[in-house]
């Protein structure tokens, strides 16, 4: 009898066990918690693009300052197109035509 009750207890555990073991850490990705994550990664790709911007010595703080400001801006557009040259810059020679 205390045999049946003691392989219960067990087969209870083991269950218990195998339940909670199988059950994935799932995390609710609420749509406020996506913004945030894509607001942050606006910031971040906007400061990368200053930075870099900073490290070429040819371009002046403003320009630098309007490189950030079109990254962001297309972040929260969700379009990733390359930031585009201010508007004081030189524009870059035409490709030549096929002959």
């Amino acid at each position: 009898m205390s045999r049946n009750i003691g392989m219960r207890r067990f087969f209870r555990a083991l269950v218990a066990v195998v339940t909670l073991a199988s059950v994935a850490p799932a995390f609710a990705q609420t749509q406020g918690m996506e913004r945030r994550d894509n607001r942050r990664d606006n910031r971040a790709a906007g400061r990368a693009a200053k930075q870099a911007c900073k490290a070429g010595d040819e371009k002046t703080r403003v320009e630098c300052r309007h490189v950030k400001r079109v990254t962001k801006q297309q972040g929260r557009q969700g379009t990733t197109a390359p930031a585009q040259p201010p508007a004081g810059a030189p524009a870059p020679p035409p490709a030549p035509a096929p002959q």
